[in-house]
């Protein structure tokens, strides 16, 4: 039977066992679906046995299990250690849902549910490869898997986990299907991704909120200022003008640059699509470029003084706002954030109090396309699709890739299968059925290329 054939033959049941796992809420954001994660990453364990993992156990960290898996196929084989997460955002708003988010129906060639995608359907692809590889007798490495349960919370356990257990996760390298393609006729594999560093500003003018008839044009108005020193970071070319912020950034080389040039993109259709007329970014970059291999700066949130119904006459005391920058490999986020700081409390007017609170960041990451596990992944998809990946970065962020690389020494090659229409962490998530398939004959021929 070929890879293909045993696919046909069992796609019910790969597609039934998908469904018992997007019947469970594992949503890790909510502390009422706590025992929903336990719930979850014990059927995974069912899963990975029956598809044939020797052993699968869950493992305790100081948040939500992990789910340990693995294959020893010989001591002298390479080992593949794929990472997923089980967990997966909230539903809400649940009334823009056509149909239950945790009950999964096939509609238009489609799965709808919450996971769908991300990424029990992108883990269950990985999982039935496996078993593929298995039954077809093309398994010829060693597999391990680790599924975790905070993904979406930003993994704050999995870094110690990773630690504790080196040896255990001891591998030669990392396959992830968490990750998007161009389109469903444009596959592709993505090489980078961008870092981030994300902070909360508060700023303080006088002890209370003033009345702006008494007090405007004499005391500085906190938003005033923040909305100063926030549009002052980038300059009318794009760039950002924190000194020294570009130090460690690497320039795309014009191979690369030729690489993105051939990614199909229609520029009037993606204005369209998010309903803006034109675009702006870092002068002498394309759209493309900017989005993935180059830094921004984005203020996410702003706010304060009076935002209710009708009007108030009012100076506020404070103002805030959250921001963030994306970086590109080679530039540290803790690196950045002290710079961050340093700038804002330099550039910041004395009649005015500036408060930094840095949040969550991570590294950027860059996989090698010379790679021997990459060069599978590239053929594997080939043979799946029918044509050759693209090799693209994203500008996104996992900083979970870029902690394996420091703690477990390992390089991750990022398999993924989402589209952009699957509207991943939105109302109606999906999943092409046909990508579905696609994508585990690519990790079962994956198996059969590396070795």
């Amino acid at each position: 039977m070929s890879v293909k054939s045993y696919i046909e033959s069992n796609k019910d049941r790969f597609l039934e066992e998908l469904f018992s796992l997007i019947r469970i809420p594992s949503i890790s954001a909510k502390h009422e679906n706590k025992p929903d994660m336990l719930t979850c990453a014990q059927r995974w364990t069912e899963v990975l046995l029956s598809s044939g993992a020797d052993k699968a156990e869950v493992m305790p960290t100081k948040g939500n299990p992990v789910v340990y898996a693995e294959k020893m196929v010989s001591p002298n084989a390479p080992t593949v250690l794929v990472y997923a997460h089980y967990d997966v955002m909230p539903a809400e708003p649940l009334e823009l849902w056509k149909s239950e988010p945790f009950e999964p129906v096939i509609r238009d060639g489609r799965i709808w549910a919450r996971g769908a995608d991300d990424d029990k359907g992108q883990g269950m692809i990985q999982v039935k490869g496996f078993e593929t590889a298995i039954k077809e007798g093309l398994l010829q490495c060693n597999v391990k898997f680790i599924f975790e349960g905070e993904e979406e919370i930003g993994s704050p356990s999995l870094e110690d986990f990773c630690r504790e257990h080196k040896e255990l996760l001891k591998a030669d390298v990392i396959l992830v299907s968490d990750t998007s393609m161009v389109s469903a006729e444009t596959p592709s594999l993505t090489t980078g991704l961008r870092g981030l560093a994300y902070w909360e500003i508060e700023v303080t003018g006088p002890n209370r909120d003033l009345h702006s008839g008494h007090f405007g044009g004499a005391v500085a108005n906190p938003i005033n200022v923040l909305c100063k020193l926030m549009a002052d970071i980038t300059d009318v070319d794009g760039r950002i003008t924190i000194p020294g912020f570009y130090d460690d950034v690497e320039d795309v080389s014009p191979a690369e640059r030729e690489m993105i040039a051939q990614i199909p993109f229609d520029e009037e259709k993606y204005k369209k699509a998010i309903g803006v007329d034109a675009l702006f970014g870092e002068k002498g970059y394309s759209t493309l470029e900017r989005n993935s291999c180059r830094p921004s700066f984005d203020i996410c949130g702003i706010w304060g003084g009076y935002t209710g119904e009708g009007s108030k006459t009012v100076l506020p005391s404070k103002a805030y706002a959250k921001v963030s920058t994306r970086l590109v490999p080679h530039q540290d986020h803790a690196k950045i954030s002290q710079m961050f700081e340093e700038y804002i409390a330099r550039v910041t007017p004395p009649y005015v109090k500036v408060k930094v609170t840095p949040s969550h960041g991570g590294q950027g990451y860059v996989c090698p396309i010379d790679l021997p596990a990459y060069q599978a992944a590239e053929k594997a998809v080939g043979i799946a699709f029918g044509k050759k990946p693209l090799a693209v970065r994203r500008g996104g962020s996992i900083p979970i890739i870029s902690t394996f690389e420091q703690v477990l020494g390992i390089k991750t090659v990022l398999m993924g299968f989402g589209l952009e229409q699957n509207a991943i962490h939105s109302p109606n998530e999906s999943q092409e059925l046909d990508i579905f398939f696609k994508g585990i004959e690519s990790v079962a021929e994956f198996y059969r290329l590396y070795k």
